[in-house]
């Protein structure tokens, strides 16, 4: 076991194994400020910082002068603080991850000096930030141990009503401590780390940190953000971190960075959340807020608002990996539209070009010998055509001289492999580098001659991992990994919509500022009912850290325990459809047959059910511009209606669908699950029954029904025409639908 339960081996990460003196890092802690000024509205506080005897019972290590540094606090707007702190120069630099919002203007802040304190001022007098000078009173009667260490004891107010305090004392006996407010670590006489600490109060609970797939309330866990291919949804590994967290003490805090990080939430110490950066300095920004709803609507004015998905992204989307030839391709399209599944996306995943997964960016004239012809064929046919690709050059790809000549992916330093999902065992050279213009614009035209033949989406999968053992233009391959998946979809994403009009991806990696670039879905999750369940997990945590839309592999991505060839039960596939029209996107994707004809004693379940997609298609868009301009995801966790209530911070298998949705998916195979029905008045969404919140109800549903509310009053956008796909919708004939007492069931209503 490596694990010691102390906090400088296992956070910090010093090597317990190193006797002191050996010990090569050094760490310093602050102290005491010992000046405060404002400069041009930014407040700047020069802080003592004292090296540390290098153990486990620290202490200050008097021969080792201490040293200034500087922190800088700025306000942008009433409700957000920006806190920086390490090199001089740069602390507060801009990145691809920040699009603040041009109303989040800068609010000059002001000092004023008090007997004990320090207070940082906002132009309306509010206090904003405190540094506490004045002693702690003691009753003195023993010298057996130690006086305390002079300690930082800073608190920040980001909206001048919340008080989020620095945790300077979070300690045993004073050598003994659990975190450190602020402090940084320096190797060979530069820092390598920063790491900052919050207090935590009994019973808060913390959300977000990005696709999660864990319970909802996060306390309790260290989680690291370095994202990896997740290889499924039931781990501790995921493909979308974002370092940003939501309090339910009701603000909100964002780690400016890239660099592999640590977030340590009530684990180490439950007196404290703690962030550990692997820069030089720490920017981050502290938002606060009455509501999660305005908290995270404050976060996308920093980091980008969602962009709206076109109209006939919400239709169905069919798959699986692979169609190898475009007879193949028609033959699926025209048996859907034969049998009356209305659909709108046929994908193309790992086939489509010379050899399987060897990804050129051409289509295999054996198997596709008329590309555009194809497409047009399918496009009259009411499909649209999604196509699949990777980041990574193959040596065996047609491009890869040209690439490797131009240098535009990473210059390998040695010998070295991608190491994420690899089916075909391909050797990849290399990372398209899109920290380099040049490769942008080379990425960019490969993919425009494609869109320009018709083709309307990229799925731009992987981009969690990148070699490592390579140079890239623009910056070093640590800070590069974790943004890499925002660069490689701003690309993609910005020439689909240049060429086609419409702004889409279909994205599988995820760093802060990716929700701007839409959509996003959960990755390779099993076809089974703990996969489903993992699913969800994910998506409502992404959901609480910026993204508005999501969605999953229908019904699973791989089986178990064969992962290409298992058999997709029944009730499984029936299940996820149901979930899969409850969420912002829907598309059916994995390694055997998806299609739904091949599923015949539930076929025509599962085409009522696409119907019924189709048919809330216009409250789906309703709901996604509202998610354009709010702090709301499509799939919301119940918290950012309820945050009163202490329940729903722990529930992560039930959601809201936009306002007015209650939505419990099952999982499991006998139909039968409890469901928390929140404050209100609700109406059941397939029987028009009424039941009232607050209360938990547990039944079992047939394989024909769903756990799925309604508010009582609701007015809803239906479309009720029949339609093969989205062209044939005419958005002007909607009908609108009172949830009232003469409501008696959907199914009715629509005459399904």
């Amino acid at each position: 076991m490596n694990r010691t339960n102390y906090q400088l081996f296992d956070f910090l990460d010093f090597d317990p194994n190193e006797k002191p003196e050996d010990q090569p890092k050094r760490l310093w802690r602050a102290g005491k400020p010992v000046e405060i000024e404002a400069v041009e509205g930014v407040v700047e506080v020069t802080i003592t910082f004292q090296c540390q005897t290098p153990s486990n019972d620290t202490g200050a290590d008097l021969a080792i002068p201490q040293v200034l540094k500087k922190l800088y606090i700025e306000a942008l707007g009433e409700k957000i603080l920006r806190i920086g702190i390490g090199e001089e120069n740069g602390v507060f630099q801009n990145s691809e991850m920040l699009q603040i919002a041009p109303d989040l203007e800068r609010m000059p802040l002001s000092v004023e000096k008090t007997q004990n304190d320090w207070l940082v001022l906002d132009s309306k007098h509010q206090v904003k930030a405190k540094f506490s000078l004045g002693s702690h009173p003691i009753d003195h009667w023993s010298e057996l141990l130690p006086e305390p260490q002079e300690t930082l004891e800073m608190c920040f107010y980001p909206d001048g009503k919340k008080e989020v305090k620095m945790h300077g004392f979070d300690q045993f006996f004073p050598a003994r401590q659990d975190a450190y407010g602020l402090a940084y670590i320096q190797e060979g006489g530069l820092t390598q780390a920063m790491t900052v600490s919050f207090h935590t109060k009994p019973g808060e609970k913390f959300v977000g940190t990005g696709e999660r797939f864990s319970k909802m309330d996060l306390s309790g866990k260290t989680l690291q953000m370095k994202n990896q291919d997740g290889q499924g949804v039931n781990n501790q590994r995921t493909y979308k971190n974002v370092p940003f967290y939501l309090s339910s003490e009701m603000y909100g805090l964002f780690l400016h960075t890239s660099a592999y990080c640590k977030f340590s939430i009530a684990d180490h110490s439950t007196r404290s959340v703690q962030i550990l950066s692997e820069e030089p300095h720490l920017d981050f920004f502290l938002i606060g807020g009455e509501k999660p709803e305005e908290i995270l609507h404050q976060y996308r004015k920093i980091t980008g608002f969602p962009s709206l998905p076109p109209l006939w992204s919400f239709g169905v989307w069919m798959s699986k990996m692979t169609y190898f030839s475009a007879e193949e391709v028609y033959g699926i399209c025209d048996r859907l539209r034969r049998e009356d599944f209305p659909c709108d996306v046929i994908h193309l995943d790992t086939g489509w070009f010379k050899t399987d997964w060897l990804c050129e960016w051409k289509f295999n004239l054996e198997r596709f010998p008329d590309p555009l012809g194809f497409i047009e064929k399918l496009r009259k046919n009411g499909f649209k055509v999604s196509l699949w690709q990777m980041p990574y050059i193959a040596k065996e790809a047609a491009q890869h001289d040209e690439a490797k000549d131009n240098k535009y992916f990473g210059s390998p330093l040695k010998i070295s492999k991608q190491e994420g999902s690899n089916f075909s065992a391909l050797d990849y050279a290399g990372t398209i580098d899109f920290t380099y213009p040049k490769a942008i614009l080379w990425y960019k035209n490969l993919l425009k001659e494609l869109l320009e033949m018709g083709v309307v989406c990229i799925k731009t999968d992987f981009g969690e991992e990148i070699h490592m053992d390579a140079e890239y233009h623009g910056m070093d391959a640590k800070l590069l990994n974790n943004l890499y998946g925002l660069l490689y979809q701003k690309a993609a994403y910005e020439i689909t919509k240049e060429v086609t009009g419409d702004g889409i991806v279909w994205a599988r990696a995820g760093w802060a500022g990716c929700q701007r670039y839409p959509l996003h879905w959960g990755g390779d999750a099993a076809a089974t009912w703990d996969g489903l369940a993992g699913s969800l997990k994910g998506g409502l945590h992404l959901g609480l850290s910026g993204f508005a839309f999501w969605s999953h592999d229908v019904p699973g991505f791989h089986s178990l325990p064969n992962f290409m060839n298992g058999v997709i039960p029944d009730g499984l596939y029936a299940r996820w459809t149901q979930f899969g029209v409850f969420s912002s996107h829907i598309r059916y994707h994995g390694t055997s047959k998806r299609e739904p004809y091949f599923y015949p004693k539930i076929a025509d379940l599962v085409r009522s059910w696409w119907k019924l997609r189709y048919a809330l298609i216009p409250y789906i868009l309703k709901t996604s511009k509202q998610s354009t301009i709010t702090g709301y995801p499509v799939l919301r966790a119940l918290l950012l209606h309820h945050q009163d209530d202490p329940t729903v911070w722990h529930l992560d298998d039930q959601y809201y669908f936009g306002d007015d949705f209650l939505v419990a998916p099952i999982m499991n195979d006998e139909g039968n699950r409890k469901v928390y029905i929140p404050e209100g008045d609700w109406v059941d969404f397939f029987t028009g029954e009424k039941v009232a919140g607050k209360q938990w109800l547990q039944g079992i549903w047939s394989l024909e029904d769903m756990p799925v509310w309604v508010k009582d009053g609701a007015v809803l956008p239906i479309y009720t025409k029949p339609v093969s796909n989205t062209d044939e919708m005419q958005m002007d004939q909607c009908e609108t639908l009172t949830i009232d007492s003469k409501f008696e069931g959907i199914w009715k209503y629509l005459g399904i």
